[in-house]
């Protein structure tokens, strides 16, 4: 086999400064870890409230263990439907305030499995231009016609509704906290616009999980849209400090996706102690807003600050804040140079973000002190 095009193209994403690599974490998720065999502030995690190494959720996985072994065994339909399975998805429920739920193994699972079960080649799909790459694959993997709409563009949005008649199905899908951007979407205005053009809503809540809402339901709550969107996805691996993702909708659309989703049907489930974890995580979310407010304050004084020392944080309102670089390269130099005062904030290029807009992602936690803060403001102001 002639691979020497891998090469090639290898080569080209290093002159670029695209080249991407992996770096060993060696001790838990938090405000610190082990990066690479040195000690650094982390400011790159989504463990936004700062559970992924909880003592409560820890037990609760080593309890479950105990009780049900580690893995699942076989898919949810054959053997492998496990009663932590079936906790954690009347919690989600619970928690999302709808009918029903389902557990999928990750989020990409979880959005290229729904999309691609719901839509088909007679319906179309319109998408905020900077939705994830999962929400991307899931309408490429149903056939439906996709039509992007410019970033949080409502009167855009509007005018495609308009105009593209003859479909069967029109599906509205969006993020509702942009992962690179930081900025929420309107997701009122997108509800109304679906009510009036007859097109299902689905969101993606995965960074609002946890961090939005007056109990960390996310977006929908935090608007109290609860009833009003279709189809809420998320994630268990972010503000839940777990692993896999989630389906809240009504009990038909769960009977239907256990049916037709193909990411749900040929695959394992996901191991038992997880979904017990974060079983108590949820509740642990619900039941504790001091650390929303903690990671709400240690946000909202990163934000000043970076824009007071004239840093370009895009349109940013949450724990995700860009700092803009454009340059892959100088970019690449900055996290470096961040790196070597013992502070990581991973740099983000194309083609995870736009040409010209290469930039730092900086996410802060509950988790963080005061002090982590402003030692990452003094590195960013000498840098």
């Amino acid at each position: 086999m002639n691979i020497s095009f891998l090469e090639k193209d290898l080569a080209h994403m290093e002159n670029l400064r695209l080249r991407r690599s992996l770096k060993r974490v060696d001790s838990p998720q938090g405000r610190e870890i082990v990066l690479n065999g040195q000690r650094v502030l982390n400011f790159s995690s989504n463990d936004y409230l700062g559970l992924a190494n909880d003592a409560r959720i820890k037990h609760a996985a080593l309890e479950a263990i105990q009780r049900y072994g580690l893995g699942a065994g076989a898919s949810r339909l054959i053997c492998g439907n496990m009663t932590p399975h079936e906790k954690l998805e009347a919690e989600l429920a619970i928690f999302k305030n709808t009918e029903s739920a389902l557990v999928f193994s990750s989020g990409y699972m979880a959005n290229t499995g729904i999309i691609s079960a719901l839509m088909g080649r007679d319906d179309i799909v319109l998408s905020d231009k900077l939705n994830h790459a999962s929400i991307i694959d899931g309408i490429i993997l149903s056939r439906a016609q996709l039509q992007r709409y410019p970033h949080v563009d409502m009167q855009a949005l509007e005018e495609i509704l308009k105009n593209r008649k003859g479909y069967k199905h029109k599906l509205i899908v969006t993020d509702t906290v942009f992962s690179m951007d930081g900025d929420k979407a309107p997701l009122k205005e997108i509800v109304d616009l679906a009510r009036r053009y007859e097109a299902m809503v689905m969101v993606d809540e995965a960074h609002a999980m946890g961090v939005l809402g007056a109990q960390g339901g996310g977006r929908v709550e935090e608007l109290g849209l609860q009833g009003q969107v279709d189809i809420q996805m998320g994630t268990l691996s972010k503000a839940v400090g777990c692993c896999g993702a989630y389906m809240c909708g009504t009990q038909i659309l769960r009977e239907y996706l256990i049916n037709k989703s193909r990411e749900f049907i040929y695959t394992t489930a996901m191991p038992p102690a997880l979904a017990q974890a974060a079983c108590v995580a949820l509740q642990i979310i619900r039941q504790d807003n001091q650390l929303r407010r903690q990671l709400k304050d240690n946000a909202d004084y990163l934000h000043k600050k970076l824009k007071t020392m004239g840093f370009d944080t895009m349109n940013s309102t949450t724990p995700i804040i860009p700092l803009l670089v454009k340059d892959p390269g100088r970019a690449v130099a900055f996290s470096q140079h961040l790196l070597k005062q013992g502070i990581f904030v991973q740099a983000i290029r194309p083609p995870t973000v736009p040409v010209n807009t290469a930039r730092l992602r900086l996410t802060v936690t509950a988790a963080h002190t005061r002090r982590d803060l402003d030692q990452l403001l003094q590195a960013l102001r000498t840098i």
